[in-house]
């Protein structure tokens, strides 16, 4: 025998019982309903102090017939937050690392919550070395080369673009 179910709630439940499990129930479905929401704490937001992606100075390069949107970290202070904290990137955009002298400079992934492909570039534009680097590591990533640029994009960007060791990145800013 079966009875539909609006018929049943009438028959055993009062008016007041239907409010007190309304009551008793929507605290839990809110807090369902935010914890569902809810970015990881590590991701809310960039810590006091922190520029926001909009903040860097940008450079229009270019990598054979691909035009990069990249936002520029020439000194210190920013080349240390580099992309750290970042969620996303668009299809085209990365961040190119100005350093004052020609030599080996590491990167490491903590606090960076996307994984990303890095370039080693020399002086001239030449791309000596390519790297793809997880999110959130402590691993050192080195070039085998000296240089003064790091160009930094979406993982597998280079690959995806056919840019390779030996090509030329043109428009980047004067290095100091």
């Amino acid at each position: 025998m079966r009875f539909p179910l609006r018929s049943l709630m009438a028959r055993f439940m009062t008016p007041f019982m239907a409010r007190l499990a309304v009551a008793a129930i929507l605290p839990f479905a809110a807090l369902s309903f935010s914890a569902l929401n809810a970015l990881p704490a590590h991701a809310q937001q960039m810590p006091s102090g922190a520029k926001q992606p909009g903040e860097f100075p940008r450079a229009k390069l270019t990598a054979g017939m691909f035009v990069i949107d990249a936002a520029v970290a020439a000194n210190d202070a920013d080349r240390e937050q580099g992309l750290m904290y970042r969620t996303s990137l668009a299809p085209n955009e990365g961040m190119l690392f100005v350093f004052n002298e020609n030599a080996v400079h590491c990167f490491w992934m903590k606090n960076t919550l996307i994984p990303l492909s890095i370039a080693f570039i020399r002086a001239d534009g030449t791309v000596t070395d390519i790297d793809e680097m997880q999110a959130e590591t402590t691993n050192n990533h080195c070039p085998k080369n000296n240089g003064v640029y790091a160009l930094e994009m979406s993982k597998g960007w280079f690959t995806s673009k056919g840019i390779k060791p030996g090509m030329k990145i043109q428009g980047l800013p004067a290095a100091q």
